[in-house]
């Protein structure tokens, strides 16, 4: 799933998105009503919660684009909740644009 987001704005997007999980995981916060088990902030954020569910947002390296993908081995509900969770900090950003697919 990737959202169109200009070249000039995507890292800056990307940089916020991360300071978000970053700040959510210093509260102890929950983000789609779980805790945060991990976050790697390696070439844009990776976000895992206690159920080992992850969502995944960096900027592509070639397109105006940024790169979403979600996983849960719990279930497809999960799976789209982290999409929600995901999509939803992103819609706060109005640099970010329509999805070229979703799930």
């Amino acid at each position: 799933m990737s959202p169109h987001c200009a070249d000039e704005a995507k890292y800056g997007v990307v940089d916020q998105v991360v300071k978000h999980f970053e700040g959510l995981q210093a509260k102890g916060a929950k983000s789609g009503g779980q805790s945060i088990r991990d976050l790697v902030t390696v070439n844009g954020v990776r976000v895992t919660v206690e159920d080992r569910s992850w969502g995944l947002v960096r900027a592509s390296s070639n397109k105006p684009e940024l790169v979403g993908v979600v996983e849960s081995p719990v279930s497809e509900q999960r799976m789209h909740d982290m999409f929600e969770m995901v999509d939803g900090v992103l819609r706060t950003h109005p640099e970010v644009g329509e999805y070229n697919q979703t799930i």
